[in-house]
């Protein structure tokens, strides 16, 4: 499966949320966007379901010889989330990556105050909260978005990606209650490949997707 782009795969990924029985457990739900890429995505989602809409800043933190390639990640104020495995495959350790751990925090607190604005986030406590993705390749940042969710107390946590690695939904899957993927296809490479627009959202189009989200939190 290719998507034209993201708004049309958050589309798509609405069609599924709302079927049946899924859609029926949808109690007091709300979205949250993982940004940049995730944003138009979980737009149009929180646009088709009529909830609420905020964002989860998450970051990714990188090799120190290839800042592309997640070894681990960090959400909220949690403590960075590493991928052992990979770190032993390329004999790292979170000693070695603590300052590019330190600049990610760094660039996270940025992102959350220019998003939000002084908007405070959304209460999530006893609520089902679908965390919405643009797609995943390893799985890392959104484990770490997860599990900064899971600190809030949802009753219930849905992460929805238009398309992931199967090895990233194999890391994910223990982190939530219900897994939507629209594909998983193999060999998978890339997010990037599976969209026909992959164009790089920029932070204003983070803001005015928050800003035109009228529903009440």
């Amino acid at each position: 499966m290719r998507f034209r782009d993201r708004r049309q795969a958050g589309r798509k990924l609405a069609e599924r949320l709302r079927e049946p029985p899924r859609g029926e457990r949808l109690r007091n739900p709300v979205v949250l966007a993982l940004p940049r890429g995730g944003a138009p995505v979980a737009d149009e989602v929180a646009q088709a379901l009529q909830v609420p809409l905020d964002v989860l800043v998450a970051r990714k933190i990188g090799a120190p010889f290839n800042p592309e390639l997640g070894v681990g990640a960090l959400a909220g104020d949690d403590p960075p989330l590493y991928d052992e495995g990979a770190l032993a495959l390329l004999d790292l350790t979170p000693a070695q990556l603590a300052p590019r751990a330190r600049e990610e925090r760094t660039e996270l607190r940025r992102r959350e105050q220019l998003y939000r604005r002084g908007r405070p986030s959304a209460d999530l406590r006893d609520r089902t909260v679908i965390v919405v993705d643009d797609g995943l390749a390893t799985g890392v940042t959104a484990r770490a978005a997860l599990r900064s969710v899971r600190h809030r107390e949802p009753a219930r946590v849905i992460l929805a990606v238009p398309v992931c690695s199967r090895e990233a939904a194999a890391a994910v899957r223990p982190e939530v209650d219900d897994l939507v993927c629209l594909d998983q296809p193999d060999p998978f490479q890339a997010v990037g490949l599976w969209y026909e627009d992959f164009a790089q959202v920029r932070d204003d189009e983070v803001t005015d997707v928050l800003r035109a989200s009228l529903v009440p939190r």
